[in-house]
């Protein structure tokens, strides 16, 4: 059963060693992690079985983009707010991530709980019946 009292947050990166950096700096600082994936077909299903707050969405996965993810996410309205996040910097991808489906951006090196809030807003405050 989920913490009520933590906005959660479901990990998707296909690095097993940043999803566990992620989970344990993500958790110390407060947010209930739900789960990791480690691409967009594991993330999905993750997602509809979890239904975190908040989903840190690498974009750069083998089967697909976290772009394309994140389009698919939206077409629910229930769906929870999307980070992208990658190791490169946000202008490497030109408009692509202010036209994306998500919440906002963190290139990978700038994580933090705080960080994550800041961009999830009201999506982090715990569990909503409508999301944009």
């Amino acid at each position: 059963m989920a913490d009520r009292h933590r906005p959660s947050v479901l990990i998707v990166d296909d690095h097993a060693a940043f999803r566990s950096f992620a989970h344990l700096l993500l958790d110390g600082d407060g947010w209930n992690v739900l789960g990791e994936a480690g691409d967009g077909v594991e993330a999905l299903a993750a997602i509809a079985r979890r239904r975190p707050d908040v989903v840190l969405l690498d974009i750069q996965l083998p089967d697909r983009s976290g772009f394309e993810v994140a389009e698919e996410l939206a077409r629910d309205p229930a769906s929870p707010c999307v980070v992208l996040m990658s190791s490169r910097e946000r202008a490497d991808y030109g408009t692509r991530v202010g036209s994306a489906h998500a919440c906002g951006f963190l290139c990978k090196r700038e994580l933090s709980g705080a960080a994550l809030a800041t961009l999830a807003g009201d999506d982090a405050a715990g569990p909503q019946t409508e999301r944009r």
